[in-house]
């Protein structure tokens, strides 16, 4: 934790969803670490309880507000919150999403790709949405959507969420252009790192899994805290104000040849 006063984003506001666990924790604890006052929000009540205790025991400042990002109206209640406790939202981590059973394209049903869309393209719309006022009454803020290497790569037996999450970096790049004018960044990263989601791919497909880090060129995946949330960090600053638009593939260059993702369907 950086001592009171030299942290990159002392001063601000960040809104991290799915901040329960996972990288939405290490991005929580990274932007704390830099002096933000944090935002956990989840669903899991329980889940963000504990991200704000971790922060708190490093001296960090964080509260939790609960959110269930399939209900608009609950998002649009966790900004208006937000703004109304602490005056603004500098930074918002779009990080949260809708998750689905892998399974082959000719079987997944449509409910599938409109869960998938609500997570990872809609969610974050009416978040960006109503956070842009208060960002733009600012001319400051800062927005990070979290997207995959599955949908750039088009990985197999995940189609709902590849469309999804290739949809948020088109949403991304649309607001970069609308709201730079306006001091407003809005940019995505594609991370790879250890999660509980990526624990349970390993146990369900060993092999997979040790041949996913064969061919990452670092030889590791990524630490959520470490790894992920330096780079949030700094796109959250003020250092990163002339950078809107951009996909950072966050994956220790698992995006330069490509990965083997090949996810059990039994």
């Amino acid at each position: 934790m950086n001592k009171p006063g030299t942290g990159l984003l002392d001063g601000k506001v960040a809104v991290i969803t799915g901040a329960g666990q996972g990288i939405g924790r290490g991005v929580a604890l990274r932007l704390a670490a830099e002096g933000a006052q944090v935002v956990v929000s989840d669903i899991n009540a329980d889940a963000a309880a504990e991200t704000v205790s971790l922060i708190r025991s490093q001296g960090g400042d964080a509260v939790a507000i609960g959110c269930d990002i399939a209900d608009s109206a609950s998002l649009e209640a966790l900004v208006d919150t937000v703004a109304g406790r602490f005056g603004t939202l500098d930074i918002l981590v779009n990080n949260a999403y809708l998750g689905n059973r892998p399974g082959p394209l000719e079987a997944k049903p449509a409910a599938d790709f409109a869960r998938a869309l609500q997570g990872s393209l809609y969610a974050p719309l009416v978040a960006m949405q109503c956070a842009f006022p208060h960002m733009k009454a600012r001319r400051y803020g800062r927005i990070i959507n979290m997207c995959s290497l599955n949908g750039v790569n088009a990985h197999p037996y995940t189609a709902d969420y590849n469309v999804s999450k290739e949809a948020l970096r088109c949403l991304t790049r649309s607001a970069a252009r609308e709201w730079a004018a306006h001091g407003i960044t809005v940019n995505a990263i594609c991370p790879a790192a250890r999660t509980p989601a990526y624990e349970r791919f390993a146990a369900a497909s060993p092999e997979n899994a040790l041949l996913l880090l064969k061919q990452n060129p670092t030889g590791r995946m990524g630490e959520a805290e470490q790894d992920i949330g330096s780079v949030v960090a700094f796109l959250s600053s003020d250092g990163a104000g002339y950078m809107t638009g951009n996909t950072l593939f966050v994956d220790g260059g698992s995006h330069i040849n490509g990965v083997s993702w090949l996810p059990s369907v039994a």
